[in-house]
C-alpha cells in the first residue's frame, strides 16, 4: 500500500523508460545478497552492498537515485548504509527532525512517496531543508523483516516526479528481495550473538567455580559461603563478579594473562 499526497499523481514513463523498468533483471541482485549470507558479512556491510546496488538498479540517464537504509532492532538504530553523501546528509537531516517521509514508513509499515518536494505540505521543517539540496522527490519503502527488527529503504530522486508506477515497481521488488535476505542476516546475527552470550556465560561460570574451590580450600569452607565471599567483595569493590573471580585465580596461579582475559 502506497501512501501518496492526495493532489499528486504518479504517471507513466515515456516508452523508452518503460521498457527498461518492465525489463529490469534482478538475478544479479539476488545472487550478490546470496554470496553476502554464504560469506557471512556483518550487517553493515549486507546494507551498504544494499544501498549501493539499489541505487544502481534504479538509476537512469537525467535521474539519479541515491539510497539510504536504516534498521533498527530493540528500538535502537543499528545499521545505517548510505549509496553517498547526498542520502546519507538526507536521513541525517530527518533524522534531527525526528519526523519525515521515512520515519514515517518506519512508523506505519506503509510505502511513502513525496513526488515533489518544493509543492510537499508534510513535514513542513523537513521538506524545508531538504528543498535546499538537490533532491526533487523522495519514496521510503519498508521493509518486512518477520519481527527480527524494523527497516527502510529510502530513495531520493535529483528530479521532481522521479519515480513513476513502472519505477516505483522495481524498486518495491528490490525492497522485498532485499527484505527476505535481510531476514536472514539478522538471524544469522541474533544467532552469533547468542552464541558469543553463551560462551562468555559458560567462561564466566567457569572463573567463578574456579574461584569458589580455591576460597573453599583456602578457607576450609562451604561452597556457598566460598560463593558469598566473592559477592561481598565484588559488591565492596563495584566491580564484577567474574573479575573478583579472575582476580583470586591470578593470585593463586599468578597468571597476569588469566586475570586480564576476564576483565572489561
Amino acid at each position: 500500500m502506497t501512501d501518496t499526497h492526495p493532489s499528486q499523481h504518479v504517471g507513466s514513463p515515456p516508452n523508452g523508460l518503460r521498457q527498461y523498468y518492465e525489463g529490469v533483471d534482478l538475478t544479479d541482485f539476488v545472487v550478490h545478497l546470496q554470496d553476502l549470507l554464504v560469506e557471512n558479512a556483518d550487517i553493515r556491510e549486507f546494507l551498504q552492498d544494499l544501498a549501493d546496488m539499489t541505487a544502481a538498479k534504479l538509476t537512469t540517464e537525467g535521474n539519479t537515485i541515491a539510497c539510504g537504509v536504516t534498521v533498527i532492532r530493540q528500538k535502537q538504530p543499528v545499521a545505517v548504509a548510505d549509496s553517498d553523501a547526498f542520502a546519507r546528509t538526507l536521513d541525517k537531516v530527518q533524522n534531527s527532525f525526528g519526523d519525515g517521509p521515512c520515519l514515517t514508513a518506519l512508523r506505519t509499515s506503509l510505502v511513502v512517496h513525496v513526488t515533489d518536494v518544493v509543492n510537499e505540505r508534510r513535514w513542513p521543517r523537513y521538506m524545508q531543508a531538504a528543498a535546499a539540496t538537490r533532491v526533487g522527490s523522495i519514496l521510503a519503502l519498508p521493509m518486512r523483516l518477520g519481527g527480527t527488527g524494523d527497516a527502510v529503504v529510502n530513495l531520493y530522486p535529483t528530479r521532481p516526479n522521479g519515480f513513476f508506477q513502472e519505477n516505483i515497481a522495481v524498486a518495491e521488488r528490490l525492497t522485498a528481495t532485499g527484505s527476505k535476505a535481510l531476514h536472514l542476516a539478522l538471524k544469522i546475527a541474533q544467532l552469533q550473538d547468542a552464541r558469543q552470550h553463551l560462551t562468555a556465560a559458560l567462561e564466566s561460570r567457569a572463573t567463578i567455580n574456579t574461584a569458589v574451590g580455591i576460597i573453599m580450600a583456602q578457607n576450609r569452607c562451604s561452597r556457598d559461603t566460598a560463593f558469598q565471599v566473592l559477592v561481598k567483595a565484588s559488591n565492596h569493590r563495584n566491580v564484577k563478579l567474574r573479575a573478583v573471580a579472575a582476580a583470586v585465580i591470578a593470585g593463586v596461579s599468578g597468571d597476569q594473562e588469566f586475570r586480564t582475559a576476564f576483565e572489561d
